[in-house]
């Protein structure tokens, strides 16, 4: 039976074990882990039950675990997985609407790379496990893999590639042009399109038919007016489709973020259980990627020759934050650093309220937080 263990007991997590339990492709068995025992007992019964109302064919256990590395290599050597989802970092999205605060205010200056530290730790700790534990399972990557996956490969850990965000736009618009056959469908896009972009030569690019789809703007427009939140429960659903797909050798035609630890999004197809770029045939995998970190920039960062590198509007931010340790951004190797140096920012803007200028260096702060 292929074994799937899903880092995570979120709202992703949720929504992707919830999709799961109407799998009947085939057998399953799913094992929900987090810091949180009980949340992932939780989550592991729900869907549980699910599954057994629906009919479906995956079963689901609960485990619990830390964070360090010499807990993640026990439990991938505990559960043996075939594939393993991480579905966790240590960024909620939700933060800046539940908790306003003049860090939220700082992350929506400078960017959403801005938070790649903390997106990327539990992903490089997961795929470290893999790798120590020699245990060929398959990595793929939830939180921001169109930054973190690359981060993923210079390090040289394993990473097969992302779910939602390229995936979620390409559903979103299979939906609107009403494309059963995704087959049909080629959608490059970036985490970057959930938004609408500054002007029409940086929106997603859309191939139907082999042919270019004019205006995907406007087929997007009900996915970027629904809050990020509710979404989750169509990546969740994307999710679900590639796990089995990846599992259980179905057939799928989809789009992928950071394939390979490649940046941005990309179309792909799975067969016979294996994930392969499905570019449209007027576009090559150089000119694919170099799109990408084109239209990435808004998100602020980028990983070149092994090291992650912010845009001026980022480096500006983290200059007025008085972050200046961070400016210049960090070779990946120094991950570990960079996350304290960003944690203990968090940390001090987190006590001060959104929406009010803080002076570098009084007591309370280090940071200036502005709206873009």
């Amino acid at each position: 039976m292929p074994r799937l263990l899903l880092l995570g007991t979120g709202s992703l997590a949720t929504a992707v074990c919830c999709a799961l339990a109407h799998v009947r492709t085939g057998d399953l068995h799913v094992t929900v882990a987090g810091r949180g025992g009980r949340a992932a007992a939780e989550l592991a019964h729900v869907a549980g039950v699910r599954a057994h109302s629906a009919g479906g064919t995956a079963a689901f256990a609960a485990a619990r675990t830390g964070l360090r590395p010499r807990e993640l290599r026990q439990l991938v050597t505990e559960e043996r997985p075939d594939l393993v989802l991480v579905c966790a970092s240590a960024h909620s999205p939700w933060e800046r609407e539940r908790t306003p605060s003049a860090w939220t205010d700082l992350v929506t200056a400078a960017g959403f790379g801005l938070t790649l530290p903390f997106q990327a730790d539990l992903a490089v700790r997961a795929a470290g496990a893999v790798a120590a534990t020699g245990s060929g399972a398959r990595l793929v990557n939830a939180c921001f893999p169109d930054a973190v996956n690359p981060v993923l490969h210079a390090l040289g850990l394993p990473v097969l590639c992302g779910v939602g965000n390229a995936g979620l736009v390409a559903a979103s618009l299979a939906h609107a042009l009403d494309v059963r056959d995704t087959g049909r469908l080629r959608v490059l896009a970036h985490h970057v399109h959930l938004a609408r972009p500054r002007g029409a030569e940086e929106e997603a690019r859309v191939w139907l038919d082999g042919a270019r789809v004019p205006d995907p703007a406007r087929h997007l427009a009900p996915m970027r007016a629904t809050p990020r939140e509710r979404l989750n429960l169509v990546t969740g659903q994307t999710a679900a489709r590639l796990v089995t797909a990846l599992l259980h050798g179905v057939d799928l035609d989809t789009s992928v973020p950071g394939p390979g630890g490649l940046p941005g999004g990309y179309p792909a197809r799975v067969r016979d259980g294996k994930l392969e770029l499905a570019l449209p045939a007027d576009l090559d995998r150089e000119a694919a990627t170099s799109w990408n970190r084109k239209v990435g920039a808004r998100d602020g960062v980028d990983v070149v020759d092994g090291a992650v590198r912010f845009t001026e509007r980022v480096r500006e931010s983290l200059r007025r934050a008085g972050a200046h340790a961070l400016v210049d951004g960090f070779p990946v190797r120094e991950l570990d650093a960079a996350r304290t140096r960003l944690d203990a920012l968090r940390t001090r803007l987190r006590a001060l309220p959104a929406g009010e200028p803080v002076t570098v260096g009084r007591g309370r702060g280090a940071g200036h937080g502005g709206h873009s």
